[in-house]
């Protein structure tokens, strides 16, 4: 396994993470999660990843009794969770100080820990001031429940809010940030995002690295028993996976077939290891809904020195979608 600092911070967090979203409830009980986590753990894997609307919090609840059962020693691994939808009364979501308090203290209590290493801005909120964001998560911060906070699927302008307001009033700025990333997802990643890993270091948890199953082939022929698209639900995903730029994207993966044979692995290794390959990722957070699936995509990483160059072009002719190099002012 290799380990990349959290952005600019000293954290050093495990190339590859595991996240529990759709699995976790939906496809997993706890002994099987519990292996899962153990499988990863093993690996090398040294960050969980959770997050409050998770089903509905019964995800953190299976990582909680996993990790107990697992006993790990609390200073071996990090653990995160996040906060905007936590139920559907006004006081409990969006990013109001209220509802950071409430779901930082109900997310510890069902991960069954005494701090969260990671808490993530699960969304931006309109409704609520930058500035009463910024300075709730500080102050989890101060009172060390809190060791990192960051945003998730943020605008690059509102995370320079933040972290600009938290420098000027001496207050702890956001250190990472959880977008999607993939090789169908990238404009976000690699063009909004780009200043600002130089600028402010931020770090970045990235998901979907498969675009939730679209680049392992699987969809081809159809929706598969047992696959999220069979989730009641995941209706939405579905829906977008089998529309018009769905299939395009699925013919995608198909051409990519032929660079994964050459290369004597899988399309699902092949998109982990590219995500990989870019530097400004810290870490890429596999799901998997049993727990073989983590035993194979941990050989991502003995994929990435097979990515040269010339590999890499191969792929962007294939893709066809490098996002325009950002303006620089």
């Amino acid at each position: 396994m290799e380990y990349r600092r959290l952005g600019s911070s000293g954290l050093k967090v495990s190339a590859l993470s595991f996240g529990s979203w759709v699995t976790f409830h939906f496809q997993m009980g706890v002994d099987p999660a519990l292996r899962s986590m153990e499988i990863a753990y093993d690996g090398g894997i040294n960050f969980f990843d959770n997050a409050e609307v998770y089903a509905a919090g019964e995800s953190e609840l299976i990582m909680g009794q996993a990790l107990k059962k697992a006993g790990w020693g609390r200073d071996t691994y990090c653990v995160s969770s996040k906060v905007y939808w936590g139920g559907d009364l006004p006081t409990q979501k969006g990013l109001s100080r209220k509802h950071i308090h409430d779901a930082c203290h109900a997310a510890l209590k069902r991960l069954q820990v005494d701090y969260l290493d990671l808490f993530f801005c699960h969304r931006p909120d309109l409704d609520t001031p930058v500035e009463e964001t910024v300075r709730a998560m500080h102050d989890l911060v101060q009172q060390g429940k809190v060791l990192y906070w960051g945003t998730s699927e943020w605008p690059a302008d509102q995370i320079m809010q933040a972290y600009g307001i938290a420098r000027q009033q001496n207050m702890t700025p956001p250190t990472m940030e959880q977008p999607q990333y993939n090789m169908l997802h990238r404009d976000r990643f690699e063009g909004e995002y780009c200043r600002l890993y130089e600028e402010i270091g931020l770090g970045a948890t990235i998901w979907s690295p498969l675009a939730s199953g679209v680049l392992t082939g699987k969809y081809a022929d159809g929706v598969p028993d047992g696959s999220r698209l069979t989730l009641p639900d995941y209706g939405w995903l579905k829906e977008r996976i089998l529309s018009d730029e769905g299939k395009a994207q699925i013919a995608k993966a198909e051409e990519l077939k032929t660079v994964a044979d050459d290369l004597g692995t899988n399309r699902a290794l092949l998109a982990i290891a590219w995500c990989l390959k870019n530097p400004n990722v810290s870490t890429v957070i596999l799901g998997a809904s049993k727990p073989e699936q983590v035993t194979e995509n941990l050989k991502a990483m003995e994929l990435l020195p097979k990515l040269t160059d010339e590999v890499m072009e191969r792929i962007e002719t294939i893709l066809g979608n490098r996002p325009a190099p950002p303006i620089r002012w």
